[in-house]
């Protein structure tokens, strides 16, 4: 606290010592830096105090401001769950290597912390597609477990925060796999862990969280709707610091070793318990997933009582593994080398048997021996280098290795005999989708003066994509396998025309061997500030698509869908245009956010067997089609940034229309359509208690319904049933909506700190639905709600040294 204290005045009063010896004109860089730990802080900004004059620091923390007109000025830096921090320029200072510390909002300072300077978790950048979010602040939001990062930006407007079974972001229209995300460096291609109700990542291993919602820069590329930026911990460079924690379904821990000066160390993992002990949260989960919904379903009063199913307990765990090792060499160096490991593994296989006694009074035995087994992961890792050069001139060198998979095998060998006869059946599915991503990644930053600041680079990945989908384990009906590399150049200026405008321009270009094409991608975004409360911003631009997951259409049981590479004959290139406009007012305790969207969309990949015999030997091809897609929308955004009482409203009004000609006669909403969306987001904080509620509401997303079903017999003498279906997406389930609230106590002992919270999820019991479920049972069509998890309570504790 002395250390504390000490640095805040020191860095007031020190213009009093030096206040004789002037300059102007010159240019200041420098780095910040967490005053605890000694972690760089990327992304935040520093300026001039009471000027137009500001910067925002890089991925390493770095920072230039040219033509500063005294050194006796004060500059004023700001980061996200961090207090502002003055810094007094003096004529004794190496302005080529200033290092400002910032000291974490959650340190006990209040007494120097100027009244009405605040630190909200989430802030909006001066790029208003662009999204910040403090990994260590969303600990006061509730949740169905602990902190979940992907959670808390689903509560951001254009983001759909109703898709519970999803921590997938569905940004503007757009649908996961259309997002980059990218944790140092390396692409993560699936993030949901736990069937999705958790995110992939740990909030531990995380220092900082960027979003960009659309219209990003021509650095990024490969994907149509937006970016997440993670950059993991650096580690405490001071002293071994680590920490712990435990909810309901999991527990978490991770440990910073300052090996020397130089060189820092940061593990961080998670790992469920679920498969040595089963809460009710997990219950609850597994038989959802288990089709088990108390509504629609058949009451026991069916006229075939004998058919029974075994219960069984499954074997179910997820776990994740963050680790970085982090070098620097020098003051201007940055060497580091990142690893993540991210699996689900489920076993619910079992064996069911059941006697029954037909009207001829012989006795039949049915055995049904069940495989059912899903797994899905991701591995990831990065070698960096990263050097600022000198004040102007910045650069990043990526190697990464990236792969995901997921493995479905559900089959069942049943078994039906009878005095005089046995008969055997296989019916079920194999699904395997492994993904392999290899990426060479150089990017280059030079600052030319304070108007312009150019960014140039290189990237090339090489993919490799297999999927293999069998059914009854004797039909092969898909089996593909591709690898293709994309190479890409990039160029952009970001010009400071004027005090009140800037505009960026740039340009990415890239060749994809598959199809042996070039792509071009202009992009431009601009900014206007009528005053320094109020601004408007602009930007366009194109993007492409090489790496697709298709949307496998199953009427009867929701969505499956699968990683494929584009080639342009089964799985066109995806194609999209950005229109962006957007409106702000902010002020110190405030913000007033408008933005309006539109994204037109080529390329788009549906896989669906509704129009073809399965049983036959059609071509790959045949199952696949193609589309195109516009999403337009507005966003609303209140934001209350001040006082004990903290949060937002957020309300998008969007629609989201896709067109697939051989699918259907007529455009159709998307799975994912939800006109209406609004979130309230409050946090409280008094004393050492921390109180945290959002409130979610969407209009209900459309669905596909059956109206029939009808029957193949094949030359073998096998006969199948199919669905018939009705209108595509012409349905609609019920409006989505849900109240969490949570509370948490901040303790100390000793030199540790600590919390203990409960969270509510679902606080008045609503029944969503997900999706619905149909069954044939005696020439009657059975219409079963699956629906989402109610009422759950959740405690956690979190320990901190």
């Amino acid at each position: 606290m002395k250390k504390i204290l000490f640095l805040t005045f020191f860095s007031l009063g020190i213009s009093f010592l030096y206040a004789q010896n002037e300059k102007s004109g010159f240019t200041v860089s420098g780095i910040l830096k967490d005053w605890e730990s000694g972690e760089t802080l990327p992304f935040a900004t520093v300026q001039v105090q009471n000027s137009n004059n500001g910067t925002i620091t890089n991925a390493d923390g770095y920072f230039t401001l040219f033509d500063v007109s005294s050194d006796t000025l004060q500059l004023v830096a700001r980061c996200i769950g961090y207090n502002p921090q003055i810094f007094q320029l003096n004529s004794n200072l190496d302005i080529q290597q200033v290092t400002i510390y910032m000291i974490p909002s959650t340190t006990e300072i209040e007494a120097v912390i100027v009244k009405g300077d605040v630190s909200p978790m989430m802030d909006v950048a001066e790029n208003m597609n662009q999204v910040s979010l403090s990994p260590a602040q969303i600990s006061s939001l509730p949740g169905i477990g602990e902190r979940d990062i992907f959670r808390a930006l689903q509560l951001l407007p254009g983001i759909s925060g109703t898709n519970e079974a999803s921590s997938g972001l569905f940004v503007r229209g757009g649908t996961p796999d259309q997002n980059l995300v990218l944790l140092d460096g390396f692409t993560v291609y699936h993030v949901d862990h736990f069937y999705g109700f958790f995110s992939a990542f740990n909030a531990d291993a995380i220092k900082d969280v960027q979003l960009y919602k659309g219209g990003f820069e021509s650095k990024y590329g490969g994907r149509l709707s937006s970016v997440m930026e993670l950059t993991g911990k650096t580690g405490n460079s001071k002293e071994i610091s680590g920490g712990f924690g435990i909810s309901a379904i999991s527990a978490n821990a991770f440990l910073e070793v300052p090996i020397n000066e130089k060189l820092n160390f940061v593990i961080a993992g998670r790992r469920s318990y679920t498969d040595m002990i089963q809460s009710g949260f997990y219950n609850d989960v597994f038989d959802l997933y288990n089709h088990s919904s108390s509504s629609g379903q058949q009451e026991e009063t069916d006229e075939r009582p004998f058919l029974k199913r075994n219960r069984t307990e499954p074997s179910f765990y997820f776990y994740d593994l963050n680790a970085k090792l982090s070098y620097k060499p020098s003051d201007k160096d940055l060497v580091s080398l990142s690893f993540y490991n991210g699996k689900d593994n489920l076993d619910n296989s079992r064996k069911d048997e059941n006697r029954f006694t037909g009207k001829d009074g012989n006795q039949t035995t049915l055995v049904t021996d069940i495989t059912d087994e899903l797994k899905w992961g991701n591995l990831g890792t990065s070698l960096r280098w990263a050097r600022q050069w000198t004040p102007k001139y910045y650069f990043n060198l990526v190697i990464s290795g990236s792969e995901y998979f997921s493995y479905r095998n559900r089959v069942s060998d049943i078994s039906v005999s009878r005095p005089d006869t046995v008969r055997n059946s296989v019916l079920g599915s194999n699904e395997d989708n492994h993904l392999t991503d290899l990426t060479f990644r150089f990017n280059n930053k030079y600052q030319l003066n304070n108007a312009h600041t150019f960014e140039f680079g290189t990237q090339v990945t090489y993919n490799l994509i297999d999927y293999n989908y069998l059914i009854n384990d004797t039909l092969d009906l898909i089996r593909m396998n591709k690898d293709g590399i994309t190479a890409a150049v990039f160029l952009q200026d970001r010009w400071k025309i004027a005090s009140k405008i800037t505009l960026t321009g740039g340009l990415r270009y890239s060749f994809y061997d598959i199809t042996n094409k070039s792509y071009y991608e202009p992009r431009l975004s601009g900014e206007y500030k009528f005053s320094e409360k109020l601004k408007v911003n602009l930007a366009w631009g194109h993007y492409y698509q090489f790496v697709n997951r298709i949307v496998r259409e199953d009427v009867t049981q929701g969505s499956r869908d699968f990683w494929l590479l584009a080639d342009d004959e089964s799985n066109p290139v995806s194609f999209s245009q950005h229109y962006v406009a957007g409106l702000s007012y902010e002020t110190a305790k405030m913000l007033f956010n408008i933005d309006l969207f539109q994204k037109d969309m080529e390329g788009l990949s549906e896989f669906s067997l509704r129009f073809n015999n399965p049983s036959s030997s059609a071509q790959n091809e045949q199952f696949f089609f193609e589309g195109t897609g516009v999403s337009r929308g507005m966003e609303l955004l209140i934001q209350k940034k001040f006082g004990k009482l903290t949060g937002w409203v957020g309300y998008t009004l969007s629609e989201v229309v896709h067109t697939f000609p051989l699918i259907s006669d007529t455009p159709f909403y998307a799975l994912h359509d939800s006109r209406h969306e609004v979130n309230f987001v409050s946090t409280y904080k008094v004393g050492k208690w921390e109180f945290g509620g959002t409130w979610v509401y969407g209009t209900g997303k459309p669905y596909t319904a059956p109206d029939g079903k009808y029957q193949i017999t094949t030359l073998d003498g096998h006969m199948y049933e199919f669905i018939h279906v009705g209108t595509k997406n012409g349905a609609r389930l019920p409006d989505y909506h849900r109240l969490d609230l949570s509370a948490k106590y901040n303790l100390r002992l000793g030199n540790a700190e600590g919390s203990v919270g409960l969270s509510l999820f679902n606080v008045y019991n609503r029944e969503n639905i997900w999706y619905k479920e149909y069954q044939f049972q005696e020439e009657e069509m059975v219409e079963t709600d699956v629906a989402l998890i109610g009422f759950t309570p959740n405690i956690f504790v979190n320990f901190k040294f």
